[in-house]
């Protein structure tokens, strides 16, 4: 709905009305109260609108055709022309269409948000009365616990009056305090305050003196649980000692089996070191065989090399002069002497000494190795 500008069918004038669309008719009236009405388009499936060029002096024109007349229509901009020209067409198609009125679907939405705005509403308010009475209950609590703190800070009052009483020395020392404060009214809420924090003081005591008593208590259970303790420790440390006085019996066993055992061991130590003692001289003494026999053996193998030279040199005479005879006097064949006794081999060729000999140096071996034994 909103005023636009429409041309008249019969003077062509332009006028200024107050339409209002709906779901099937677009009506116009005077102004926007809608008492004077002065028409009405009626849409339907066959009817359209369409946007027209400016004429006339006017902007933002736009065309609604029916079937029996057509109607020019001036907006005020060309957003109102637009939005006039989307809403007549949606309605037009939802005509041509058979499909309800979209304010209807709007209706029925805001039919169902407001039903559940006020089931919202009525939950809130069960539950601010909930809330309402818990509070209100809450107040009876808190009353009748400021009611019971006032009656415990009554009678802590009264007990402090009878201590006060009972201390002479307090009294008459706090005497001119008292008369002060008779005089002096403007005072009365500081000793009002001072009291209070007495009585704080008091009540920080009570709780301090409650809270020693409980320490008493824990302190008495822990030396009960100490004593019990301290029996069981004494009765492990007693095994614990016949424990020990019978492992040092076996230790002193162990000990004596051992000194033994260390004894033996050393004896026969003594023995295994003199039978150490005889091998290490007999192996020294056969060492000094054994170099004895290698000076021998060179010895011998000296005596062999100068035989052996001796023997070539021989055969190289003999070979020179069996040459000269068999050149002089032809073949002769030289009858050579044997040898009388059998030749002795060792690992180094013909033995350069006799079987007697021999059985000499077998008996002085024998002899050295028996005195060395």
């Amino acid at each position: 709905q909103g005023y636009m500008l429409k041309k008249g069918h019969k003077r062509k004038n332009w006028t200024e009305r107050w339409f209002v669309l709906k779901p099937n008719i677009i009506s116009y009236y005077v102004s926007e109260d809608l008492k004077d009405k002065k028409g009405d388009i009626i849409l339907d499936g066959n009817c359209c609108v369409e946007a027209l060029p400016d004429k006339d002096g006017k902007k933002c024109l736009f065309l609604i055709k029916c079937l029996d007349k057509s109607f020019e229509i001036s907006a005020s901009d060309k957003k109102k022309k637009q939005e006039w020209i989307q809403a007549i067409q949606t309605t037009v198609n939802l005509l041509r269409a058979g499909s309800p009125p979209p304010h209807k679907e709007a209706r029925q939405k805001r039919k169902e948000l407001r039903q559940k705005l006020l089931a919202e509403q009525e939950e809130l308010e069960r539950q601010m009365k909930e809330l309402q009475t818990a509070n209100e209950n809450k107040q009876k609590e808190l009353e009748t616990v400021r009611k019971q703190l006032e009656a415990a800070a009554a009678r802590a009052a009264e007990e402090e009056k009878k201590r006060l009483q009972t201390q002479v020395e307090l009294q008459d020392r706090f005497s001119l305090e008292l008369e002060r404060e008779k005089m002096v009214r403007q005072k009365m809420e500081e000793q009002v305050a001072q009291k209070s924090s007495e009585l704080e003081q008091y009540l920080q005591r009570v709780r301090e003196l409650e809270e020693m008593y409980k320490q008493l208590q824990e302190a008495l259970e822990d030396e009960k649980q100490a004593r019990q303790d301290e029996e069981t420790v004494r009765k492990l440390q007693a095994r614990l000692l016949e424990e020990e006085s019978a492992k040092r019996a076996e230790l002193e066993k162990w000990h004596l089996e051992q000194q033994q055992t260390i004894q033996m061991t050393e004896a026969e130590k003594q023995e295994l070191e003199n039978q150490r003692m005889i091998k290490e001289q007999a192996l020294q003494v056969a060492m000094q065989q054994l170099e004895q026999l290698e000076l021998e053996r060179k010895e011998a193998l000296e005596q062999y090399e100068e035989v052996k030279k001796k023997l070539e040199t021989a055969a190289n005479n003999t070979k020179s002069w069996k040459d000269k005879v068999a050149h002089h006097e032809g073949l002769i064949r030289l009858i050579e002497p044997g040898s009388k006794n059998p030749h002795l081999i060792t690992n180094w060729g013909p033995a350069a000494f006799t079987e007697a000999e021999l059985e000499q140096r077998q008996k002085s071996w024998k002899g050295k190795k028996a005195t060395s034994e």
